[in-house]
């Protein structure tokens, strides 16, 4: 059954989704009260056709803009600074934030922080967070995701290496939400196969560990479930043939809910993966999918029966067991690697990446408690390979 693919949501914020939605960019800027952007996307991003539709969209609409392409896959503050300072000398007054998950963030981050006077590290979503923060010198983003893996176009945060310290920092606060989101699956479509691979498996992690957390968001609960059949449906879809728009959305729409249902909270899986990806440049989606069956096999007891009812939803027989089997399965059919090893990952580096997943603020929704002897299990598992060990 095809469906109508074109529709405008309020939920969570503005979002304009269906192909070619990317002509309507002018209106989203002038909705949001952008007139002079700065457009903040990936150097690789920048020389891909889909780019010039984006430049050609504004230049449609009279829009004068600036261009920042200093995003790293895995951000660090240097990246902020630097389109912290594009926006101040250009005397930008918002944000168009075209790409995956790193683009997006970078492009909420400066526009955050373009009116602080506090270290970015200031906002780490802990602590007294929202009492430090100038609300009013925060200026709008109109978000173009490219990729359907973290969800940053609906979501209130961004991701940060402190390279001082070694570690993923996650900065948060309600006002990054960005105003105006353009969901174009066309602009995902010349992504190369594992970029896609490897978003798609970040927005899985996402809804599945929403669904595994123990607490209570009935809301976020019901939306990761969804989220999670999407991804389980169409990302063989899009990796089988890049152009089918149909699965595009899908996946766009199951990214979304993730960044949604991930209220309820994450876990081991992004506990693990976020020092991990500090430590050894690793992308991140790829390495959520890599230690997914390890983390879902250690959690077995307590997720259990969501994991089953999830099997049943998507037609999987076999509940907890049978849903186990697909994820190996569907992960190797698609190229994800079996250990992290084959990413690049030292296996002795097991304590510091067990310390580090212990105090991740994603542990603490784990529904196992992750403490550095769980998560060290679980990473030597994923070194060497082995689920019987763990279930």
């Amino acid at each position: 059954m095809t469906h109508n693919l074109t529709a405008t949501w309020g939920f969570p914020n503005r979002i304009r989704i269906g192909p070619g939605r990317v002509a309507e960019l002018g209106a989203a800027c002038a909705e949001a009260g952008i007139f002079r952007p700065l457009v903040v996307t990936d150097p690789g991003l920048a020389d891909l056709p889909l780019f010039g539709e984006v430049l050609a969209a504004l230049a449609a609409a009279g829009l004068d803009h600036g261009l920042f392409t200093g995003v790293r896959p895995n951000p660090v503050e240097a990246n902020v600074d630097a389109a912290v300072a594009g926006l101040r000398e250009g005397s930008h007054d918002g944000v168009v934030a075209v790409g995956g998950g790193s683009a997006l963030d970078v492009g909420k981050m400066a526009a955050f922080m373009v009116g602080q006077t506090r270290p970015i590290w200031d906002f780490e979503d802990i602590g007294d967070w929202w009492k430090r923060a100038d609300t009013g010198a925060v200026v709008p983003v109109v978000a173009l995701p490219t990729t359907a893996g973290t969800g940053s176009e609906v979501s209130r945060s961004g991701v940060a290496t402190n390279e001082a310290e070694g570690r993923k920092v996650i900065i948060f606060h309600p006002v990054m939400l960005p105003a105006q989101v353009i969901a174009d699956p066309k602009l995902s479509v010349g992504m190369p196969r594992a970029v896609t691979v490897g978003t798609g498996f970040d927005a899985l992690a996402h809804n599945l560990e929403a669904i595994c957390s123990p607490t209570f968001h009935p809301m976020a609960q019901a939306i990761g479930m969804e989220g999670c059949r999407l991804v389980l449906e169409h990302l063989p879809r899009v990796v089988a043939d890049p152009a089918d728009l149909e699965g595009r959305t899908g996946m766009l729409v199951a990214a979304s809910m993730g960044a949604v249902a991930f209220q309820k909270g994450l876990g081991a899986m992004h506990a693990l993966s976020h020092p991990i990806g500090a430590a050894f440049d690793t992308h991140h989606g790829t390495t959520n999918g890599v230690v997914m069956p390890y983390v879902l096999a250690a959690n077995r007891s307590p997720a259990e029966a969501a994991v089953a009812e999830l099997a049943t939803r998507a037609g999987i027989d076999g509940g907890f067991d049978g849903f186990l089997h697909h994820v190996v399965t569907m992960r190797s059919d698609l190229g994800i690697p079996h250990t992290v090893v084959e990413l690049g990952v030292d296996p002795d580096a097991g304590q510091r990446i067990a310390a580090a997943a212990a105090v991740d603020p994603s542990a603490a929704t784990n529904p196992v408690p992750c403490t550095p002897e769980f998560a060290a299990r679980v990473f030597d598992a994923a070194c060497e390979g082995h689920l019987d060990g763990l279930r």
